[in-house]
């Protein structure tokens, strides 16, 4: 049973930082490419950012390149993502997804594209 738990949601204010985690069970971790996706109130479910199945390739939505930043770790099954200079526009439920994939790439960025999802962590960012 495929497993992904998010962690590290919560308050920051304008201009701080949070990190979160993924931690995935029940797969073959690096088999697949992950990924980050948000939801705020009464929006649809969006693109953050994906990483590779080794790491070495990552994908940003615009609106976050150059303040957040994906990581991953495959001995341990767990995938970060580093948020920096927080916005209130920032406010969403995070998710963790996983795709399974033949290639080392990060290129996928829709709902559909995902196989497996997270819970979802709170984040709540105060002007």
């Amino acid at each position: 049973q495929v497993q992904l738990v998010e962690s590290g949601g919560g308050l920051a204010q304008t201009g701080g930082s949070l990190r979160l985690s993924c931690a995935a069970s029940g797969l073959t971790f690096s088999d697949y490419v992950m990924g980050w996706f948000r939801q705020a109130p009464g929006k649809e479910r969006e693109f953050v950012v994906a990483i590779s199945r080794s790491g070495s390739y990552t994908y940003y939505t615009d609106s976050v390149k150059g303040r957040f930043t994906i990581s991953r770790d495959n001995a341990k099954n767990t995938v970060f993502l580093q948020m920096n200079s927080l916005k209130p526009e920032d406010t969403a439920v995070y998710y963790c997804a996983a795709e399974r994939s033949p290639w080392n790439v990060a290129i996928r960025s829709t709902v559909a594209d995902y196989d497996y999802w997270g819970q979802g962590t709170h984040v709540t960012v105060s002007s």
